[in-house]
């Protein structure tokens, strides 16, 4: 039985970075066990209030971000934190050599359904460019990220890592109280049989993409001459999971005639996702861009999302060719 910490060091991660995934299980470990009392503990509905994104907020969401930030920012070798639920960075150490940016919890609105949610974070090394603290720090392209992962909060507990190798799969054991190594090396196959795609949106796709998904509910009658099935969680960590473990491809597009096109954030959602989809084999792009290799402009800027089996992202690429409003 081999466990994260048992992995890291074979892995001859950094001991500081470890020292700091450590730190994400342990609050993630500690975000789980309050999902599990849900109604029990009175942490299930809407708090009154709205996060940065002027989205309303949940208690678990609140929860969850303070748990991860009291955590992070007691390591000295953090320097700077970043979070969906946060306008601005959080000064952590001016001596440290990493930032650290995070969704507390993916997933919000399948809370109080008890459906999937998830903690998304991403770890990079500090710009010796700019101050520990500052914007510059978390305006790195996905590329530069020195570790992608996020925790599953489901019938198991799992964490999904990748340090720059193979992404891979752990299970929290409850009675150790360790995350055990149960799927060494993600793998993706290229091509897709499953989408998930959230279809009520449909009116606000770009033609080519409202093409695109209509052949393939045609199946073997269309011209891609396959069936493919539909899946929808309503939380990108469930769906990439299942994309991860099972193959497939995730997409959500921009909504070309909104004022905000974009759903799901660069820094702390569609980039440690990228990541560990790469690492697996797959690809991930905006539709035209590969997302690792965009330059963030913003703390919380958006981006349209196609990520899983290669070559499907490929086809959608193609399809999309030349479409406006899907960077």
């Amino acid at each position: 039985m081999n466990t994260l910490a048992n992995q890291l060091l074979q892995d001859n991660t950094d001991a500081q970075l470890a020292e700091i995934i450590h730190t994400l299980c342990s609050a993630g470990q500690d975000i789980a066990f309050r999902v599990s009392r849900g109604a029990l503990a009175n942490i299930l509905g809407e708090a009154a209030s709205e996060n940065v994104q002027g989205e309303t907020q949940k208690k678990l969401d609140i929860l969850a971000n303070d748990i991860l930030k009291e955590q992070l920012l007691a390591l000295p070798q953090v320097a700077a934190i970043a979070s969906e639920e946060e306008a601005h960075p959080v000064t952590g150490n001016q001596q440290g050599r990493f930032v650290v940016a995070f969704d507390p919890l993916d997933g919000s609105s399948n809370i109080d359904i008890n459906g999937q949610i998830g903690t998304i974070f991403t770890i990079y090394k500090t710009r010796e460019d700019a101050a520990p603290d500052s914007l510059a720090q978390f305006l790195q392209p996905g590329r530069r990220q020195v570790c992608a992962g996020y925790i599953l909060y489901g019938p198991a507990c799992m964490l999904a890592l990748t340090t720059g190798g193979p992404s891979r799969l752990y299970t929290l054991d409850n009675h150790t109280h360790a995350f055990v190594l149960t799927q060494s090396e993600l793998r993706i196959a290229p091509e897709a049989r499953e989408f998930a795609i959230n279809m009520a949106n449909v009116h606000a796709w770009a033609p080519a993409m409202q093409m695109y998904i209509a052949d393939l509910q045609l199946g073997e009658n269309g011209p891609r001459n396959k069936r493919f099935n539909m899946r929808w969680n309503g939380a990108m960590v469930g769906d990439v999971h299942r994309v991860l473990v099972r193959g497939g491809i995730f997409l959500y597009p921009s909504h070309i005639a909104q004022k905000e096109p974009n759903k799901l954030r660069l820094l702390y959602e569609a980039n440690p996702m990228a990541m560990l989809v790469e690492h697996a084999g797959g690809k991930a792009s905006t539709g035209a861009l590969d997302i690792l290799d965009m330059q963030p402009k913003t703390l919380h800027q958006r981006v349209s999302v196609v990520m899983g089996a290669a070559t499907e992202v490929d086809y959608v690429q193609q399809a999309l060719a030349g479409t406006e409003a899907i960077k």
